[in-house]
């Protein structure tokens, strides 16, 4: 392979290297109305469809058939005071984006005690795009992901207080990322002798995995339970083309096609719910994520055969999270707060999907507006705590400080059969 060659494969393989932070930043838990305006502590009570997604065993206490659909206008902002290798503090903005992840949920008491359901949601995505010339054009120009979660469940109340679920999920997924690759020192354009442009890589993968989900809901009392739930990594091996715009024939690019298998981490809830009277109940839970099954990631091209293999540095974490919900007859008012730990270092940080500590704050209510019709809204503010890149790794070299805030809407209708 020419050198030229080399050069390119490597600032190719940076995208995947930048591609993990997804993770990490860009995990959604925002599932459903309801338990979003209640921080998302609510896994120890799943008292509506979306218990697929907290917690599967809450669907054995749900004796009547149900739909729930709904989705979330997420609206992040963010800036990158920097770089600091440029002896600069300059401020950039990235781009304004909006995200609609979906919600969607089909509940059915089947048997006496046993409850079957089915959930479509979007538990990674997101992304963020910079200007095409901006100071970081080399590391991230656009990053858009998206994933499905199609998972059947079933649940079985084992006796008036236990109740079990499990289901199965079948995970669907694309990643479109685009950068700036920097042209080599000596290369100039044969016939004009004119330095070449930076071409734009554009990289264009889907990919599809299997994972499963599985949960346990215990109530002590009619007033107190207690809930915990799993959900498996998933390995999900994608495929797609990488193209260059423009494509230098002098350059000899990398363009074809490229594979990768990207695990997504396992992730686990544990809850305590306490109904304090007839009006005033509230919830405490502890999510737990696996983040360090990033520990490397393999790319493969199949233009020369060649694979690279580079190391991550992702560390499990957890988000703690408690929230209520008041009863004013047909009229719901819900509240919670929680804090998200980053599970990405300071070396490691970059601008495709930055990331850090966050402070989440969130209210909505709930409206029974008929026996059978019911809607719920919710709203999520969250300020994600300055963070600085320090001594960044070499692949990113891009010291600086990240700033961000997210706001987020959430709207479902549910209907009782």
């Amino acid at each position: 392979m020419s050198i030229a060659r080399w050069f390119y494969v490597c600032a190719f393989l940076g995208i995947f290297v930048a591609a993990q932070a997804f993770g990490g930043g860009f995990q959604l838990n925002e599932h459903g109305a309801r338990g979003m305006a209640q921080a998302g502590a609510f896994a120890a009570r799943a008292t509506d469809g979306s218990a697929i997604f907290y917690n599967p065993a809450g669907l054995g206490f749900q004796t009547q058939a149900s739909v729930y659909l709904g989705a979330t206008v997420i609206v992040p902002t963010g800036s990158f005071y920097g770089p600091l290798q440029d002896n600069t503090n300059a401020k950039t903005d990235n781009k304004q984006l909006v995200f609609t992840p979906i919600n969607a949920y089909v509940v059915v008491p089947a048997m006496d005690r046993l409850t079957v359901g089915v959930g479509v949601m979007n538990p990674y995505g997101l992304g963020t795009e910079w200007d095409a010339n901006w100071a970081g054009r080399f590391l991230s120009v656009k990053v858009d992901l998206k994933s499905f979660y199609f998972t059947p469940t079933v649940s079985y109340r084992l006796t008036d207080q236990l109740s079990i679920g499990a289901g199965f999920s079948y995970v669907t997924g694309s990643v479109l990322l685009t950068k700036k690759v920097p042209v080599p020192v000596g290369i100039a354009d044969p016939t004009t002798g004119s330095n070449l442009a930076e071409p734009l890589v554009s990289l264009d993968l889907t990919g599809t995995g299997t994972g499963w989900t599985a949960g346990i809901l215990y109530k002590f009392t009619p007033s107190l339970s207690v809930g915990l739930s799993y959900r498996s990594a998933v390995k999900m091996d994608a495929s797609g083309t990488a193209s260059f715009t423009p494509n230098y024939a002098a350059l000899d690019l990398p363009a074809g096609d490229a594979s990768v298998s990207i695990k997504l981490p396992a992730t686990s809830f544990a809850g305590v719910a306490y109904r304090i009277n007839d009006a005033l109940e509230v919830e405490a839970d502890f999510q737990y994520i696996w983040w360090s099954s990033y520990d490397q990631l393999k790319v493969d091209f199949k233009a020369d055969g060649s694979s690279s293999i580079s190391p991550k540095n992702y560390k499990d974490t957890y988000i703690a999270r408690v929230g209520g919900e008041y009863s004013l007859g047909d009229l719901k008012i819900r509240g919670g707060y929680y804090f998200d730990h980053s599970p990405v270092d300071d070396s490691h940080l970059e601008p495709m999907l930055p990331d850090a500590d966050r402070h989440g704050l969130n209210i909505g209510f709930g409206y029974q507006i008929t026996k059978h019709i019911n809607v719920d809204v919710s709203y999520l503010f969250i300020k994600f705590l300055d963070r600085q890149a320090v001594n960044t790794i070499p692949q990113i070299a891009f010291d600086g400080t990240y700033r961000t805030t997210v706001n987020l809407f959430g709207l479902d209708l549910g209907y009782t059969f």
